[in-house]
């Protein structure tokens, strides 16, 4: 049995890979890691050196044209300045609609895309790390228990049945993923979750302040914020 996990080389998808290769070994595991117009390329740098660590095989995608319509503060393209601020704060601006940061169904066009190459490569199953904190509050809907249930299902079946979607932390808090890193030794001074691509992490945007947080939880410190 093979897996094909989406990787961005942030804690999340990386303690995904960290789980499909304790569970299948690294032989049988695949690494995607998908360009889509960020104004940075650390994460993708970053995913290819997670991927190396855990000796799997590492793939690129290029979907940046399919995003060049949005005006998410993501994209390079974009004007808008990314928050500064946490995504309780930003939610509270929202109206029940997703934060700024939310780039228009990615996941569905990350796994979908991810389900043709996974069934090329024989897998038969796709790892992606959403869970609930980034669900929460319609912030990034496509992280949702409701969504991984549907976008399964449509792969389960425009696939002849033979391709599963699994989001193994979906009914996680972010600290409970890190818990789990942690546990199976995730490298996680690897990993590189801020909105920013300088050399430190912002430490003000809404990513990196959840993961701070979902670190001091587990009474331990981030060991980006160790250098």
């Amino acid at each position: 049995m093979k897996a094909l996990v989406l990787l961005s080389g942030g804690v999340d998808s990386t303690t995904c890979l960290g789980l499909a290769v304790s569970q299948y070994g690294a032989e049988n595991v695949v690494a995607l890691s998908v360009a889509y117009g960020q104004k940075h390329a650390k994460e993708l740098e970053v995913a290819k050196k997670v991927a190396s660590y855990y000796q799997v095989e590492f793939m690129n995608l290029d979907l940046a044209k399919i995003f060049e319509h949005s005006d998410c503060s993501l994209l390079k393209h974009s004007d808008q300045e990314i928050p500064k601020e946490s995504y309780a704060a930003q939610l509270e601006k929202c109206e029940g609609k997703p934060v700024s940061t939310y780039i228009p169904f990615r996941n569905g066009l990350f796994l979908s895309s991810a389900a043709s190459i996974a069934l090329s490569k024989n897998c038969s199953v796709i790892y992606y790390g959403a869970h609930s904190d980034d669900a929460a509050g319609n912030a990034y809907p496509d992280c949702s228990d409701a969504f991984n249930k549907a976008i399964n299902e449509a792969i389960y079946i425009g696939s002849g049945n033979q391709l599963r979607v699994e989001a193994p932390f979906v009914s996680y808090t972010k600290a409970d993923v890190v818990r789990c890193g942690l546990e199976i030794q995730v490298p996680y001074e690897l990993t590189w979750s801020c909105y920013e691509g300088e050399e430190k992490p912002c430490g003000t945007c809404g990513t990196c302040i959840d993961r701070r947080e979902a670190f001091e939880k587990n009474g331990v410190c981030d060991p980006l914020l160790l250098y």
